[in-house]
């Protein structure tokens, strides 16, 4: 079955969300929000393919909405279009400085609204194609390490801006290169693939981010965890991977299994990013030295 795009309608005006829903819901998969705040939880969480934004709002408006999202470079991505009774040259200028990449004048015709939305998805599509090319890593289709980098320092700034603790979890295939030389690469891939599959099936929230972080090394970033729950969630992840049974024999447990560092950026202390990623590697190097197939942290 073929997925629906999503298009999310933002407008604290209820006959508005219902006016818009009913003109794009035959073809579209639909998701509706009353201000901008619960629009910038459903982005992170549901990944819309556009926004469809209306400018006056109480609390956080369309402008200050779209700000956050392009500044975010989890939901930079997603095109917005303003929905606006406002025509002046200033009020266009202000949308896309925000932005925003078209505008549907109030009140709002059916026609121009289909157009403008199909026309942009389309768009939207073409872009994704390209995005993964050059933010998921070839092989195992996870986030590769460059785009990862950007979205752990982007997380460091929102980390110390909300008074929110980051954790950082370095994970490295025990024995991987005995497995190489023993099986080929082809098996080697096949392995760096599985352990992909069976870490982003461990993670349960949509924003914790998994990466390649360079040859059998992932990375998992854990935005607003404290340290207590990233061992937790980093001993999910160990036990996953070696519930897959990704066969190994040449391991005291005849499968494959990783070892895991953690470490987490505190709210008040002035550790960088960079302290961040020497910290979990240290941990790994630890989890390693002490036998593999466990975490430290």
């Amino acid at each position: 079955m073929t997925l629906r795009p999503r298009v999310l309608i933002v407008d604290d005006d209820p006959a508005n969300r219902h006016l818009l829903e009913q003109m794009l819901g035959d073809e579209y998969e639909i998701l509706l929000a009353g201000d901008g705040e619960q629009a910038l939880e459903l982005c992170l969480r549901e990944a819309p393919d556009l926004l469809l934004l209306d400018i006056e709002m109480p609390g956080l408006d369309g402008l200050q909405t779209c700000r956050r999202l392009k500044a975010n470079p989890a939901t930079a991505s997603i095109p917005v279009i303003f929905v606006t009774s406002h025509d002046s040259p200033a009020s266009e200028a202000a949308g896309l400085a925000a932005g925003a990449i078209d505008f549907i004048r109030k009140p709002i015709r059916y026609e121009a609204v289909r157009a403008r939305v199909a026309r942009h998805l389309q768009l939207k599509a073409q872009a994704d194609r390209l995005r993964a090319m050059a933010y998921e890593d070839a092989l195992t289709g996870v986030l590769n390490r460059r785009y990862f980098d950007q979205l752990l320092h982007f997380e460091g700034r929102v980390a110390r801006r909300t008074c929110q603790p980051l954790s950082l979890v370095l994970i490295d295939i025990d024995r991987f290169k005995s497995c190489n030389d023993l099986h080929g690469h082809t098996y080697g891939d096949h392995c760096l693939r599985a352990v992909a599959a069976a870490l982003g099936a461990a993670l349960r929230r949509p924003q914790d981010l998994l990466a390649r972080y360079g040859g059998e090394e992932f990375a998992c970033l854990l935005p607003g965890t404290a340290r207590d729950e990233a061992l937790r969630t980093a001993e999910y992840l160990r036990r996953e991977v070696e519930a897959a049974a990704i066969a190994h024999p040449h391991t005291p447990a005849q499968v494959l299994t990783v070892s895991l560092g953690v470490a987490t950026l505190v709210p008040g202390e002035r550790d960088t990013i960079e302290a961040l990623v020497e910290k979990a590697d240290w941990r790994l190097y630890e989890a390693k030295s002490l036998g593999r197939n466990r975490v430290c942290g």
